[in-house]
């Protein structure tokens, strides 16, 4: 066992899952048939690669959990004159925290994915791509150096694409993985740009050295102090696009096309962190400048509010959890931005595995009513359609409560720790972004129980919809056992993970070791009265959600909530808040006109000018050279006589008509 505790084995991590994913590969491109039929046996070997990932994971976790100092390795990639280019891996507590945690969530989801995906024809397809991913995201933790984080950032959207496009047959999957992929290449030319930006003053990739040459080349030279923060704020572009960011949210939402183990690898976990975790790793270099640090609090403010607005009218139960988690990521980049780093990667912690269990939860539901309502994901995914599943999936409907009850913040759930010390943190920082995130914890205790009462409350509503007798024959059924202990697992460490960063005992303050953070000790009893808040705002939004939906589960109405004075009043002001949040804050739309129309525009005002104008202008010499020509080629007979009689009458006028000219000349002088 000494083996598994040895620094020099960490590279083992990411190239675990990346050998899996490579056997796969050429089995399916090379002996198709054959793969295909051993598609389980594939299946497993990814899943024992990821678990001794994760085990050699547990190792460095326990090693800083002990008080092991970091550890960097670096090998010579690229030596030149002018350039030098290293690779390796770097350990830290950060690097090491995040590695347990995404080679844990890995394996159970791809535990999950066995049940889930077991009738799939691209079956090994799926664990082949979900293997890269893991590796990919595995290396871009460990990279010790920008130029390294840049080559497995890519990596990773390269990953995201194949695998929201997996079904790629559906045009909406199709158009949703180009979305992505799109999207995520404005923020990755801007993280290109910052990098190169850094690079080109500091020459140097290393975090560390970037920041010390930082900090000494901006007391000595002002051009270079706003370079170095336009380049900083282009760094961040990076990170607000992968972590669906506002402006740069809009991939997220489609980017549920894809199957949802997928969603919750990836959108819930993973991916969505990687930008979390770039900030992190330069979390020292953006704390110089107090500019970034004040953009990075007001994006993740306004994102975490414009992902819970949109999330309270959402039909599609993907999606609705998709907008969640554009949401608390905006939390945990708020936290960023005012200096919390501690309680933005303990939520980012807590969020992982809350967010995974309402994923899979999600896909439980969506499996089962698959034998319901079709194949088709406008029925399975339909939130209108859904409706008391609590008896036929009770297992499903505990664990999915216990997510709902973490993310709407209720105590002693995980996310309530996480999200109340983000609140405290945000209120003696800067009381308008306070209150702008306390009001985001009202709508997010809102939209989750929506989610859960029109999900497993009430009557199933969805055949209603069906003139069939078959569809009031079959019933929904629980989930096979593979999917059900990814849940109960998740479930478990939802209500336990929590307990890691309390107030009465803070184990993870002591493991980042957090003298990185300004935030100070308030004390037990201003914990208490910011508590009573954040859990205040909590349950009035819970309230809210059963008195506007729980009615509509029986008596089909939902706005009984409006039955007080004012009535007209409180009914229009809902009505145009839902219009606005259901068109998704007209965000998309506008995008649509300018950027995609606009550019459409543009194009055919350039193809005019360039057919009318350009083309004009080359068509117009064209043809005067061609009209030219035939005029001279008229007056090219050929003949030998002809043009002895044109020298002659050239000769005559030379010899006569020029000096009768000079002779009128002096006589005018005389």
């Amino acid at each position: 066992m000494d083996f598994i505790f040895n620094y020099q084995y960490t590279w083992l991590i990411p190239l675990l899952p990346f050998l899996s994913a490579l056997l796969a590969g050429i089995g399916l491109i090379s002996f198709t048939r054959s793969t295909r039929s051993l598609r389980y046996y594939y299946a497993l070997v990814s899943i024992v690669m990821v678990v001794f990932s994760m085990l050699l994971s547990l190792s460095l976790l326990w090693k800083y959990v002990t008080g092991n100092t970091d550890y960097c390795f670096l090998i010579s990639w690229i030596i030149n004159t002018n350039i030098s280019l290293k690779i390796g891996f770097f350990i830290d507590p950060l690097s090491s925290l995040m590695l347990f945690l995404v080679t844990s969530v890995a394996i159970l989801v791809m535990c999950y994915s066995h049940g889930y995906m077991l009738y799939d024809q691209s079956y090994v397809r799926f664990f082949a791509y979900l293997s890269l991913f893991t590796a990919s995201m595995l290396g871009l933790i460990l990279s010790p150096n920008l130029f390294q984080i840049y080559i497995f950032w890519e990596l990773v959207g390269t990953c995201s694409y194949l695998l929201i496009g997996f079904w790629f047959t559906r045009p909406s999957a199709a158009d949703a993985c180009q979305k992505a992929f799109i999207t995520n290449r404005i923020g990755d030319f801007c993280l290109l740009l910052g990098i190169l930006g850094f690079y080109w003053i500091t020459n140097s990739f290393d975090f560390s050295l970037i920041t010390a040459r930082t900090k000494d080349i901006i007391y000595e030279d002002n051009f270079s102090f706003y370079f170095l923060t336009c380049s900083s704020i282009l760094i961040f572009c990076g990170p607000i696009a992968k972590s669906a960011q506002f402006p740069l949210h809009i991939w997220l939402p489609d980017a549920m096309e894809g199957p949802t183990p997928i969603s919750a690898l990836i959108h819930a976990a993973t991916m969505v962190a990687a930008g979390i975790f770039l900030v992190a790793r330069l979390f020292p270099l953006f704390q110089i400048f107090s500019i970034v640090m004040k953009l990075i609090a007001w994006i993740g403010v306004i994102t975490a509010f414009l992902g819970a607005s949109i999330a309270l009218s959402q039909i599609d139960l993907k999606k609705s959890l998709a907008y969640s988690t554009i949401s608390q990521l905006g939390y945990m980049m708020l936290a960023m931005g005012i200096g919390s780093y501690k309680a933005s990667l303990f939520h980012l912690v807590t969020h992982a595995y809350s967010k995974a269990l309402l994923f899979l939860g999600s896909g439980s539901v969506i499996h089962s009513l698959e034998n319901v309502l079709g194949y088709n994901p406008e029925n399975t995914q339909n939130l209108i359609l859904m409706g008391g599943l609590r008896k036929s999936m009770p297992i499903t409907r505990l664990t999915f409560l216990i997510g709902t009850l973490s993310l709407s913040g209720i105590p002693p759930f995980a996310c309530f720790w996480s999200k109340d010390e983000i609140l405290a943190d945000t209120w003696n920082n800067d009381p308008v972004l306070a209150w702008i995130a306390w009001i985001t914890a009202g709508l997010t205790s809102f939209y989750m129980f929506r989610i859960y009462l029109l999900t497993f409350e009430g009557d199933f509503r969805g055949t209603i919809f069906f003139k069939e007798k078959l569809f009031t024959t079959i019933k929904t059924k629980e989930s096979d056992l593979s999917m059900l202990i990814s849940l109960v697992i998740l479930a478990f460490a939802t209500i336990l993970i929590g307990f890691i960063s309390t107030p009465f005992c803070d184990f993870l303050n002591k493991y980042l070791n957090c003298a990185i953070t300004d935030q100070k000790d308030t004390g037990y009893y201003h914990f208490f009265i910011l508590s009573f808040s954040s859990i205040g705002i909590a349950v009035i939004g819970i309230l809210i959600a059963f008195l506007s939906y729980f009615n509509i589960l029986k008596k089909n109405k939902i706005y009984n909530i409006f039955c007080y004075k004012n009535k007209r009043f409180f009914q229009e002001l809902y009505f145009n808040f839902y219009k606005l949040s259901f068109s998704k804050w007209h965000i998309e739309s506008i995008y649509t006109f300018f950027f995609i129309e606009g550019t459409r525009n543009l194009s055919q005002i350039i193809f005019c000018l360039d057919q009318w104008f350009i083309d004009g202008i080359v068509n117009f010499i064209g043809i005067s050279t061609l009209l030219s020509s035939q005029s001279l080629k008229n007056q090219e007979s050929g003949r030998i006589s002809s043009y002895l009689f044109a020298i002659l009458i050239g000769t005559i006028f030379l010899l006569f008509i020029l000096p009768l000219k000079n002779s009128l000349v002096n006589f005018q002088y005389l």
